[in-house]
């Protein structure tokens, strides 16, 4: 079921580089945010073919929640003191690879559940949850809201894959537009990132399709999301 998710899945890794570049925590996080866009959207054209309704909430409702969530979740960010989201971004960047490296084993325990496992008012109260947090920080964020479509009762993967790349663009949008309001986006850093990610983004719903076994991926960048957060956790 979690091929397609060995990929592309650990965007929070852009942060720590923007970080060591030299770009203010806050700055890091809100430019990480953009640059994600294109590739959210490329990603999300390559399985335009797949997705179709699903689930105990409607389309509109969905994405009506994701957009409350980002702008929360980006407020939220530009009220936090750059000394304190350091002190956060190892929790963050620990969080991003724990999901990143145990997700197939959390949609498989989803999967086991049924589905519509949750309510349509837990269900959206979750995606309001995990939009405020995609708001706030992006990484980790895929595994999160396709965990969320479990307990919607989605069930097919690819269309599953497209709303998560859809919702994350509308978040990462919405909290794009905040961030450049609230003049956070380190601009070249940005370009540059957002190159990267439109051809990583299109790239891997493609390429993802033709994979058999991407374990061995998946540990390599466990391995430098874990190397990372401990280096923020001494710092």
């Amino acid at each position: 079921m979690t091929k397609s998710l060995r990929l592309h899945e650990l965007s929070g890794l852009s942060l720590p580089a923007l970080i060591y570049v030299g770009v203010p925590p806050v700055a890091a996080n809100a430019t990480a945010t953009l640059s994600a866009l294109p590739g959210y959207l490329s990603s999300a054209w390559g399985y335009r073919s797949d997705m179709r309704q699903e689930g105990a909430l409607g389309f509109r409702a969905i994405l009506a929640l994701a957009a409350l969530g980002s702008v929360l979740g980006a407020l939220l960010l530009i009220a936090t003191p750059g000394d304190a989201f350091l002190g956060i971004v190892p929790w963050l960047l620990a969080l991003a690879t724990a999901l990143f490296a145990f997700g197939p084993v959390l949609l498989r325990g989803l999967q086991q559940r049924g589905r519509g496992a949750f309510g349509p008012v837990l269900s959206g109260a979750v995606i309001l949850a995990v939009s405020i947090y995609g708001g706030y920080f992006n990484g980790g964020l895929g595994i999160m809201l396709l965990a969320t479509f479990g307990l919607l009762g989605h069930v097919d993967l690819h269309g599953m894959n497209g709303l998560k790349n859809i919702l994350s663009a509308l978040l990462s949008l919405i909290s794009a537009l905040a961030f450049v309001w609230a003049d956070l986006i380190a601009w070249e850093q940005a370009l540059l990132l957002a190159l990267s990610t439109t051809v990583g983004g299109y790239a891997g719903a493609r390429i993802s399709r033709r994979i058999t076994r991407t374990d061995i991926l998946r540990g390599f960048i466990t391995l430098i999301g874990a190397t990372m957060t401990a280096v923020f956790f001494v710092r």
